[in-house]
């Protein structure tokens, strides 16, 4: 499993505006859909990677901070932490790196719409309700939180983790009969995994099962 946070005080407060968006200024129309691009690509790895991945979000998250941690499995926000999609209030369009994919998909459209056209700060409370947060809590006890679920995760069967994860993304555009097949096929494989031998193994002999992610 993969876990992401920031260091010092805030999550990621997106593109620098001296470091990175002044140099943008000056590249072509072809330039500047390979940078659009390769920001696009760093959410489709996150998505795509076959490892759950936590989002310990520290602080600020904003602009592609915020994308970022959308993209994680889950977030963990400390109580100071605050996401925003500022991306319409410096001229661009509120969807970008996958947030109109994704954003929908957790808070419904409306919402969604919200948070992308008016560009507003979300604390941690507000994430909560929304469903953007996983869990909040203060500041001092994200490392340990963080290390808690990292810890059950690391811990569990690797192979089913990345099935699920699969599942999940791929199944948001089928329709239920081929969700259904394609859990089918997934289900019929994994029950011949190692993992559920074990499983099977350690639950007739009273013991805890020992995973190997095969």
């Amino acid at each position: 499993m993969l876990v992401l946070t920031g260091s010092g005080r805030g999550f990621c407060s997106g593109g620098d505006v001296r470091d990175i968006i002044g140099p943008l200024q000056a590249m072509g129309t072809r330039e500047l859909l390979d940078f659009t691009r390769m920001t696009g690509a760093v959410v489709r790895g996150l998505r795509e990677l076959p490892l759950p991945v936590v989002a310990a979000v520290n602080g600020v998250a904003a602009g592609a901070g915020a994308v970022i941690a959308l993209a994680a499995d889950f977030r963990l926000l400390a109580r100071s932490a605050s996401l925003q999609f500022l991306f319409t209030k410096v001229g661009l369009a509120g969807a970008d790196m996958g947030c109109a994919y994704l954003l929908p998909r957790l808070v419904g459209l409306g919402r969604a719409t919200e948070l992308l056209l008016l560009g507003d700060r979300v604390d941690a409370g507000q994430a909560a309700a929304l469903g953007l947060a996983t869990r909040v809590v203060d500041d001092a006890e994200l490392p340990a939180a963080t290390a808690e679920l990292a810890g059950r995760l690391a811990a569990g069967p690797a192979m089913a983790h990345a099935a699920t994860k699969l599942l999940l993304g791929r199944e948001l555009d089928l329709p239920l009969a081929g969700a259904l097949e394609l859990e089918a096929v997934t289900q019929a494989l994994l029950l011949r995994s190692d993992d559920h031998a074990e499983f099977y193994a350690a639950f007739n002999e009273g013991r805890s099962p020992t995973w190997t992610g095969r």
